[in-house]
Order: structure tokens, then C-alpha cells, then sequence
């Protein structure tokens, strides 16, 4: 029980020296006159504002150029890509001006079977 007494008794003794120290070098700084407050106030305030009017102007800058750069490349490409493709667009195939091309497969139906197997066996039964 002794050694909890003494550690007791030594944490609040530095408990107390902490905060003696802590409010003589407090005494110690040198601090600002209000003069000299405002004036670091007012250059880190106006550095501040000029530095976000320069990123607000550069975003749109950039925003524009997307806008008006990139998305304009990037219509003229498809545009481009579109008229390559036979010069046929969706337009003329729904309107039923140009038909759609057929896959081979779906020309054929059971009748054209049935007469392929008509002529198949005729000619196994001559």
C-alpha cells in the first residue's frame, strides 16, 4: 500500500508542476499587439480570397474546354463513325425506306424444308 501512496502522491505532484510550467512559459510568449493581429488577420484573409477566385476562374476555364473541347471531338467522331457505316442510318431503316439486312438462316422456312425434302425423295423413289 505504501507504493500506491507514493505514486499517487507523484502523479499529482506532476500533475501540479506540469501545470506550473505550462502557465509560466505561457507568461513567456510573446504575444501579438491587436495591431499586429489585424494586419496578419487581413494578409491571410486576402490571400485566401485571391487564391480561391484563381481555382474558381481555372475550374471554369477547364469546365468550358470539356464542354467545348472534348465534347465537341468527340460528337465529330461518332458523327464520323456513323457516316462510315454504308451511309445508312436507323432513320432510313425504320421509315422501311431500306430494309434491314436478313441473316441467311432466317430466309429459310419449313416450306422451303419441305420442298428440298420433296425433291430429295423423288428422286430416291425414281
Amino acid at each position: 500500500m505504501a507504493k500506491e501512496a507514493n505514486k499517487t502522491n507523484k502523479e499529482k505532484k506532476d500533475k501540479k508542476s506540469f501545470f506550473k510550467e505550462f502557465r509560466a512559459e505561457l507568461k513567456r510568449v510573446s504575444w501579438p499587439t491587436f495591431k499586429q493581429l489585424v494586419n496578419n488577420t487581413t494578409a491571410v484573409l486576402t490571400i485566401v480570397l485571391i487564391t480561391a477566385a484563381i481555382v474558381f476562374v481555372l475550374d471554369v476555364i477547364f469546365e468550358n474546354l470539356n464542354n467545348y473541347g472534348v465534347e465537341k471531338l468527340k460528337t465529330i467522331v461518332s458523327s464520323t463513325s456513323q457516316e462510315s457505316t454504308e451511309g445508312i442510318s436507323d432513320n432510313e431503316v425504320d421509315s422501311g425506306e431500306i430494309e434491314p439486312l436478313e441473316d441467311e438462316n432466317q430466309g429459310d422456312t419449313d416450306d422451303n424444308v419441305n420442298e428440298e425434302d420433296n425433291s430429295t425423295e423423288g428422286t430416291v423413289q425414281e
